[in-house]
Order: C-alpha cells, then sequence, then structure tokens
C-alpha cells in the first residue's frame, strides 16, 4: 500500500485539480450533454455518448480525489530534517562512475508527469533516509546492489541558515 504522505505544494496541486474538475470542467460538460441530449435519438448522437463518457471520467476522478485527499498527511520541511535526508527534500546524489541524479523525495500521489521526483516509497528513497552528505546509500537493485553517495540535501521552500 502506498503512503500517504503528501508535501504542501502536492496537496494544494490535487485540490486545484480537484476543484477545476467539479467547479469548472464538469459543469461545462453537463452542459455539452444537455445540448446533445436535447437534439434526440441518444443512440446514434456521438455527442451526446462521448460527452457522457466524458462525464463518467470526470466523477470517477473526482471520487478518487476526494477520498484521498481525505487520507493524506500534508509535511511540511521542518528544523529538525536539516542535514539530513527525509520525505521532502530535494537530493543529488553520485555513483561510483562519477554520474549525478538529482530528485526531490515525494509522496506516491506527486511522482506523476515529474521527471525529478522519486516516491518515498521507491527503493532508492528507501535507501536514502536519514543519510547526511558524503554518506553512502546502498540501493538493491536487480543486478545487485549499487553504491550512491549523497552530494546535496536541500529541502525547497525552507530557507537553510548559514
Amino acid at each position: 500500500m502506498a503512503t500517504n504522505l503528501i508535501t504542501p505544494e502536492g496537496f494544494e496541486k490535487l485540490k486545484k485539480e480537484l476543484d477545476y474538475l467539479w467547479l469548472e470542467y464538469r459543469p461545462e460538460i453537463t452542459k455539452k450533454v444537455t445540448w446533445a441530449a436535447s437534439l434526440g435519438d441518444r443512440s446514434e448522437n456521438a455527442d451526446y455518448k462521448e460527452n457522457k463518457r466524458l462525464l463518467r471520467q470526470i466523477d470517477s476522478r473526482v471520487r478518487f480525489l476526494r477520498k484521498r485527499i481525505e487520507h493524506l498527511k500534508v509535511v511540511a520541511p521542518s528544523a529538525q530534517q536539516l542535514g539530513k535526508v527525509f520525505f521532502g527534500a530535494q537530493v543529488e546524489i553520485e555513483d561510483e562512475q562519477g554520474n549525478t541524479l538529482e530528485f526531490r523525495i515525494v509522496g506516491p500521489d506527486e511522482i506523476y508527469g515529474q521527471k525529478e521526483a522519486i516516491s518515498i516509497d521507491s527503493p532508492m528513497a528507501r535507501a536514502l533516509l536519514k543519510k547526511s552528505v558524503d554518506d553512502e546509500a546502498v540501493v538493491a537493485t536487480p543486478n545487485g546492489d549499487k553504491v550512491w553517495y549523497v552530494n546535496r540535501i536541500n529541502y525547497p521552500g525552507f530557507e537553510t541558515p548559514t
């Protein structure tokens, strides 16, 4: 089962999607369905069928978002996290060949459509938790264990003391 953690930014994004679907997109599609239904025979009415299909998809997504939002726990960065990798961290890591990766550790609801985000549930994120800069993390992969070194840890939206 997926973790129910989400960053404040991710939570706002889901709420905006829900508001858009329910307050803007659904009423627009409902008007189209009403108009198409007024034309008569619905069995051969492509506009009616297509917009009813869209309405079912919207309703399904709205139900999912309402249930999901209800169970999510918003986790904002705190001063206790500084210097170590925890949920919400922006991390740069390097392997033994010098290849680097940079990503943010976020909740499973936030990774879709983002190239530079990984889920807190991923093996990479689990291996990095509680690590500091210059620590090594061993990640189990299908091809064997791989060693990564932590180069940088940052918490977006949280100012680090200088």
